[in-house]
């Protein structure tokens, strides 16, 4: 028996026998619409090899392009928030705690890990967008705070990889105080002149902006990267005037000074890797 039926206007293939394309097969850019396969895109480091647009990113992937051969040593994995204030919004904190994680496969909104870049020793805390808008609660605090640590045992430079909505409003106050929390320990990374290298990706704002991922002795973005304390149609409703052009984009911070450079990720790992061997 055929596997096709002929009819008047050409070959046609009976529903039973056409396969389905896998998803995750194909990517297409949100910005410039070209469609590329998926393992293309992941190979040019999930930037679109079009238009260059940088997709968000997580840490296994961050993980993946930094260390030497996606090898490191995660560390204080297990942290999880506590509920200190028993919010409740739409719904329960510890609810929306525990979705979360099984949605993202993730403890909170940040890993930490040790491990090498181009043979260098390098410790870095990654956020995830992923987990609640990558929002600094206690748990993030507390894991940048211990990364910070590790570097001063260890000697290592610290590369954080801010990607955050800002604070999280269900942990209130307990939340704000993380920025008052990482600065200090960041100070004491300076007095024993260990390198911090910040690096911001897309979106960067509220508090994460305002403390630790503005403190880098290199402060640097991603292309395209949304930088800013409060959002622009916030900013634009309360001065009652039309925002600049690319507002709030890296290259609009990098123009009025509060970067030192833009980093495309393909370059990312070498540009951190010389930057070590500069400051060493």
């Amino acid at each position: 028996m055929s596997w096709f039926t002929r009819k008047e206007k050409g070959i046609h293939t009976p529903t039973e026998l056409k396969k389905e394309t896998p998803d995750g097969l194909w990517y297409q850019c949100p910005e410039c619409k070209k469609i590329m396969h998926s393992r293309e895109h992941k190979k040019n480091a999930f930037t679109c090899v079009g238009c260059n647009f940088h997709e968000r990113i997580g840490s296994a992937e961050y993980f993946e392009i930094l260390f030497d051969d996606n090898k490191f040593e995660e560390f204080d994995a297990n942290l999880t928030s506590g509920d200190p204030l028993e919010f409740k919004d739409t719904k329960a904190y510890p609810d929306r705690i525990v979705a979360s994680q099984k949605k993202t496969k993730l403890k909170d909104a940040v890993r930490n890990a040790t491990g090498k870049i181009n043979g260098d020793d390098l410790v870095i805390s990654c956020m995830d967008f992923s987990f609640i808008g990558g929002s600094m609660g206690s748990v993030v605090g507390e894991k940048i705070a211990r990364a910070i640590n590790k570097s001063l045992e260890t000697g290592f430079p610290l590369l954080v990889i801010s990607k955050s909505g800002g604070a999280r409003m269900m942990e209130a106050g307990y939340s704000l105080m993380q920025m008052a929390k990482t600065s200090a320990r960041l100070a004491l990374l300076a007095e024993k002149k260990i390198p911090f290298i910040s690096l911001l990706t897309d979106p960067n704002t509220g508090g994460v902006t305002a403390s630790f991922a503005m403190l880098g002795d290199f402060n640097i973005a991603e292309p395209g990267s949304l930088i800013g304390f409060a959002g622009p149609r916030v900013i634009k409703e309360t001065i009652g005037k039309d925002l600049p052009e690319g507002f709030q984009s890296a290259e609009f911070v990098l123009e009025h000074g509060f970067l030192d450079f833009i980093v495309d990720r393909k370059e990312l790992k070498n540009q951190i890797s010389d930057l070590i061997k500069m400051l060493k």
